[in-house]
């Protein structure tokens, strides 16, 4: 019973391939990125994705004898926007769809693949040991100004992040300087760098979210861009965000003089 790893980008296709190979089971990726050389030694094939054809990588998969099936890494979401880059069948599958957040259109994707007999399987078992906990998690000790910010974030956060398109919102002085949307994390650091060099990022997971897919997750890189922005203090949502690689996020954290906490949902 063979798996697959539909894998964008980012870290997590990497540390899951990686440590499903070391169980034992290598699966196929069917990568919807163009760097694939740090899946190549863990994966039993890589199938590259130009477009989003849903029909062929189902077939494709019931024909490699696939019974379960895993979404990891970061989707440009302007696949979904070229209808030149689709098949038919998802066409329709977007057609059909009350709207396009993240949770209306990963989660119907996620029906598909169940409605054609896949078992869709989370990563939360195999990656336990990299979720935030609550409390202080890396680097210098959060100032009196950075938890005030990180308390107002917070606020924000369980307002905003129920509606499905994002997961970030970065705050200075309780002013609200970005909220993440489709362009992702990374880019919303640098947006608000561009606006003002100060602040905190606050990342939660949408209540209710099914946590087999689009956990947040976090990373050495998101340390290094919140530094060139000026951002000095990081809070993860417990138990609900993955930090990958996870001993050099812990330094670089140091290095960058950065607080990294969490905090309950």
């Amino acid at each position: 019973m063979s798996v697959a790893l539909i894998a964008g980008e980012g870290l997590l296709p990497e540390v899951i391939a990686e440590r499903m190979a070391s169980a034992g089971e290598r699966p196929v990726v069917y990568a919807l990125r163009e760097n694939v050389d740090e899946l190549a030694p863990h994966v039993e094939d890589i199938v590259p994705v130009f477009r989003t054809e849903l029909r062929a990588a189902l077939g494709d998969m019931a024909r490699r004898g696939v019974r379960r099936v895993m979404f990891a890494g970061l989707v440009p979401k302007t696949l979904m926007f070229n209808a030149a880059m689709q098949d038919e069948m998802t066409r329709e599958f977007l057609a059909g769809l009350s709207s396009r957040d993240d949770h209306t259109l990963l989660g119907g994707v996620v029906r598909i693949f169940e409605a054609a007999g896949f078992e869709v399987i989370g990563y939360k078992d195999i990656l336990g040991d990299l979720l935030a906990t609550s409390g202080p998690i890396a680097g210098r000790t959060m100032n009196a100004a950075e938890a005030e910010d990180v308390e107002y974030g917070i606020g924000i956060a369980r307002v905003v992040v129920p509606l499905s398109f994002g997961q970030s919102v970065i705050v200075n002085k309780k002013s609200v300087v970005a909220v993440e949307a489709m362009e992702g994390t990374d880019a919303t650091i640098v947006r608000a760098g561009s606006i003002c060099k100060a602040g905190a990022l606050v990342k939660m997971m949408k209540p209710g979210q099914d946590a087999r897919y689009d956990v947040p997750t976090v990373g050495p890189q998101t340390l290094n861009l919140m530094a060139r922005a000026g951002l000095t203090c990081l809070a993860l949502h417990a138990g609900h965000t993955l930090i990958m690689a996870k001993g050099v996020f812990m330094d670089l954290a140091v290095e960058r003089g950065i607080s990294v906490v969490g905090f309950e949902g």
